[in-house]
């Protein structure tokens, strides 16, 4: 069955309506930025599920998305949830528990009941937003992923300078506090998952190829700035990153055991500075 051709614009009604970016917007319908200009665009489609969450952020009937008649936008930045919602929309919601059950019991633990039930709605609710667990899982990630590249953006912004500023990216990949335990492990179902599946594979691929080249740019900097020893910018950003995906490892599996040497959130901050000052920062005079 072909599309209306006029979906695109309406989806451009509501998000106008949500006074948001392009960007933004798909963020808050858990939506891959790209699929979103792209079925802007008429170069893809848009999927019954990423209808439904655009219409639920936007506060619309999904029918009218697809040329019904039904509640169109309110005109300026005054989008809310489709009645019934919660406030802060039923795809993020949704995505939101799904995370901190996939922490708690891992993914292929988390049975859809589970999510409904956290989120107080039917079965039939979550598989009309997110139709298989692979979906969800995705979504899932891909919040996880948006999550932490705002942090990082909003950690670094007043950094000094490029030494400064890894410190603070550091700092942020410690898994200290509940939450970014939650996002660790969330990646370690990823890691597993991603063998499995060419998808998550992509996802993941993309994710720290992205993460990557955050690292190895401010260490460029770094390096212009006299900051940072004349090192090979990639290769240091493959080497750190990878310390601090295996020392993460290791805190998240010490976690209810009796503490190891090394194996504390603390001790791997301690590393991580470490392995800066013996490999990036330049020596004394």
């Amino acid at each position: 069955m072909e599309q209306d051709p006029d979906v695109p614009a309406r989806v451009r009604e509501v998000i106008a309506a949500a006074g948001v970016t392009q960007r933004e917007f798909a963020r808050r319908v858990v939506m891959d930025p790209s699929k979103l200009s792209r079925s802007l665009g008429g170069t893809r489609r848009f999927t019954a599920a990423e209808l439904a969450r655009i219409a639920d952020e936007g506060g619309v009937d999904a029918g009218w998305l697809l040329g019904a008649r039904g509640r169109a936008p309110a005109p300026g930045p005054s989008a809310r949830p489709a009645s019934g919602a919660p406030p802060e929309g039923r795809p993020l919601q949704i995505v939101r528990e799904t995370v901190r059950l996939i922490a708690e019991h891992g993914f292929h633990a988390v049975r859809v009941q589970d999510i409904a039930q956290a989120c107080a709605t039917s079965t039939a609710a979550i598989h009309y937003h997110f139709p298989g667990r692979a979906d969800l899982l995705e979504a899932a990630v891909r919040w996880c992923m948006d999550e932490d590249t705002a942090r990082r953006a909003a950690r670094v912004a007043d950094a000094a300078d490029a030494a400064e500023e890894l410190r603070q990216l550091i700092d942020l990949q410690i898994p200290r506090t509940p939450r970014q335990r939650d996002q660790w492990s969330v990646w370690l179902d990823l890691w597993a998952e991603a063998a499995r599946s060419t998808d998550i594979g992509r996802l993941h691929a993309d994710y720290y190829r992205q993460w990557r080249a955050t690292v190895a740019d401010v260490i460029r900097r770094g390096v212009a700035q006299g900051a940072f020893r004349p090192v090979a910018p990639d290769a240091a950003a493959l080497h750190l990153t990878a310390l601090i995906d295996g020392l993460a490892t290791q805190v998240l599996a010490s976690t209810g055991a009796p503490e190891a040497e090394g194996t504390s959130a603390d001790a791997m901050h301690a590393a991580l500075l470490a392995h800066v000052a013996a490999t990036l920062t330049p020596p004394s005079p």
